[in-house]
């Protein structure tokens, strides 16, 4: 059976991250109320994974981690997560772009 980590992402009191790994449920359990299971994750491994009043989650972070994270970090993640710039990809390389230029010129001819 494969092993499971539960990842709890939050904000310390200076503004930084604060993660904490928990091997099991029953830390969680002791600071935070289970409201349910996820069960309609897209992420197979996530299934049957439980749902914590507080916490958004549980997301994948990696093979057998299940993430979870406070509001106001999900919040600023996703926020820098959407304006972070695209790395633009072309379609085409050069030369692939190049032949079919000198096709079309070819054609009009």
């Amino acid at each position: 059976m494969t092993r499971h980590t539960f990842r709890i992402v939050t904000r310390a009191s200076d503004g930084s991250l604060r993660i904490r790994d928990f091997d099991s449920e029953e830390p969680l359990l002791r600071m935070h109320v289970k409201i349910g299971i996820d069960d309609c994750s897209t992420d197979l491994s996530l299934r049957g994974k439980p749902v914590f009043r507080g916490l958004v989650g549980p997301m994948p972070d990696g093979k057998g981690v299940a993430r979870y994270e406070s509001p106001d970090v999900f919040e600023i993640l996703t926020r820098e997560w959407t304006k972070a710039p695209n790395k633009r990809r072309r379609r085409r390389s050069t030369t692939t772009a190049k032949v079919a230029q000198e096709a079309t010129r070819t054609t009009e001819e």
